[in-house]
């Protein structure tokens, strides 16, 4: 069965975006982090969105400015396949994206239970709270940022019940982003 794995930055205070809807601060120009990364996006999967991530995303990524800024990512970015979850959209036109209407849990239950790569959550903070809640999530990816933002959402908003988790891995980067993973204790 293929893995859902979430991919977040968060502040110290724990949002992962401000109260404005920004993550601008979660960005750092660092060879290392950089490197990170790169390997990170190089690594495929298949990601899923929420239609407000899924429209911040598209909005950048197949850019001009994103090849000059970030080609690596960029080129994983738009290659890679895409199903945006939305009530309202109708159709995608951001490379290799499918828009889903249905289910979102039944949804993500039959890609896990489809062949082929990793599925990976950026973002989508609803996304990961109702997948969190209903138990498909089988990995969480967070990068601690050393900043306090003071307000902005949870990547857990509307979590009914607490989650158990185990630590299974950690990095600490110069630029003072650490990174924690976690899997559900189950």
């Amino acid at each position: 069965m293929r893995k859902v794995i979430v991919f977040n930055q968060v502040s110290l205070d724990g949002f992962f975006v401000d109260a404005q809807g920004d993550m601008s601060w979660a960005h750092k120009q660092d060879p290392e982090w950089l490197e990170f990364v790169n390997g990170n996006a190089s690594g495929g999967g298949e990601a899923i969105y929420g239609r407000e991530t899924y429209e911040l995303m598209a909005s950048y990524w197949p850019t001009p400015m994103a090849m000059q800024q970030a080609p690596v990512v960029a080129k994983a970015m738009n290659d890679m396949p895409k199903t945006v979850f939305s009530r309202k959209m109708k159709k995608a036109e951001w490379s290799n994206t499918k828009v889903a209407n249905g289910g979102l849990a039944a949804e993500v239950l039959k890609m896990k239970r489809a062949s082929g790569p990793s599925i990976v959550i950026m973002g989508s903070g609803s996304i990961v709270s109702q997948l969190t809640q209903e138990g498909l999530i089988d990995e969480f990816q967070v990068v601690v940022n050393p900043i306090v933002l003071g307000d902005g959402r949870t990547l857990f908003e509307g979590l009914n019940g607490k989650q158990d988790l185990k630590l299974t891995k950690t990095r600490t980067f110069r630029n003072g982003n650490v990174l924690l993973c976690y899997e559900p204790v189950k």
